[in-house]
């Protein structure tokens, strides 16, 4: 097993390269991960390979895209220091472990994915009938079983593909082990406290469905977007009493918002003492109080993208030197290592 930095335990995650972030990423992950850096050895990748598996007619913005995600990583507060931030496509190993999980996978493990299934009903614009739509938890698995990780940070949507993930592990430890020992540990969820984040339609934040806030959108933007989100439909009226725990306006306050605000909200929404409009300014005002230092935090690497892309080189470095040495246990336990061995000593090493 790849030795730990000071003994820690590790934690894998990634996000796809679908161009800027938003705020379903900052609450989900982002926030999260900044807070895992100090206490855990920490490998975070942009998850190029994985943007192919909805967008892969058009790869001219992958690169670009892959730059812009690690702009708000650095923006939210990772550091380069105290983190591996790595792109995923610049460690080839993971395409192996890939091909090789793929192998003893079944197909009725990737077809009872929540997310495959939700996908498919909700991206009716794009055909996603490929293997790789298909096959990416399987390349999930790989990215996280690559560093052998303790720990994967998701929220409960994502619980079913780390399942996947240990499924998997425990699969290929059943067909081949290492000096009579399994290879791979089985991961376990770290789930992440943050309620699902509504976009601005009502729906899951996600950049498939149009909905988002981005973190580098600027103030006036972010009040116009939370100008036209939906909000309780049984509130038609400025008189009409309203419901803050089925708006996702009041979804937004519980998350962003602090206590006074949230007390304020309750009482004047089932009141009818303020109207839809003074809501989502409100909801404004705290959602710029969060993005406005992340913002001023990123001009400092767009002014010097060099900068930014030299700290994805050197992550990447210290990714592939992990992951070689996790693929070299691989190999040898599925007697597929590159150095030569005697007939006899293959034939002991099967008997021991």
């Amino acid at each position: 097993m790849p030795p730990r930095l000071n003994n820690r335990k590790r934690v894998v995650s990634g996000i796809r390269t679908t161009g800027k972030l938003h705020l379903g990423h900052f609450v989900g992950a982002l926030d999260n991960w900044v807070r895992m850096q100090e206490q855990y050895e920490c490998f975070f990748f942009v998850a190029d390979w994985h943007a192919l598996t909805t967008d892969y007619a058009d790869t001219s913005k992958i690169k670009e895209n892959s730059r812009e995600v690690l702009l708000d990583w650095l923006a939210a507060g990772l550091d380069p220091e105290r983190c591996t931030m790595f792109i995923q496509s610049h460690v080839p190993q993971h395409a192996e472990l890939h091909l090789l999980f793929s192998m003893i996978t079944p197909l009725g493990w990737l077809e009872r994915v929540p997310t495959y299934k939700e996908q498919r009903e909700n991206i009716t614009e794009k055909d996603l009938g490929t293997y790789g739509f298909l096959g990416y938890p399987v390349l999930q698995s790989a990215d996280i079983l690559m560093y052998q990780g303790d720990f994967v940070p998701v929220g409960e949507d994502q619980v079913p593909h780390v399942e996947l993930t240990r499924e998997i592990a425990r699969r290929f430890n059943l067909f081949y082990q290492r000096k009579g020992m399994p290879v791979f540990p089985e991961p376990q969820p770290l789930l992440t406290p943050a309620a699902k984040l509504p976009g601005t339609d009502g729906r899951k934040m996600s950049k498939s469905y149009g909905n988002t806030i981005l973190l580098t959108d600027p103030e006036p933007v972010v009040r116009q977007k939370l100008k036209t989100m939906v909000t309780d439909p049984a509130r038609v009226r400025r008189s009409d009493p309203g419901n803050p725990d089925i708006c996702p306006v009041g979804d937004l306050h519980k998350i962003f918002s602090d206590r006074e605000t949230i007390a304020k909200v309750d009482v004047g929404c089932r009141s009818a003492g303020i109207g839809c409009i003074e809501c989502k300014s409100w909801a404004a005002d705290h959602l710029v109080e969060i993005l406005n230092p992340m913002q001023e935090r990123r001009k400092k690497y767009e002014e010097n993208p060099r900068l930014a892309w030299d700290i994805l080189e050197a992550g990447s470095a210290r990714a592939r030197k992990v992951a070689e040495g996790t693929m070299n246990e691989v190999r040898e336990a599925m007697g597929m290592s590159a150095e030569y061995e005697p007939p006899e000593a293959s034939q002991q090493a099967k008997q021991s």
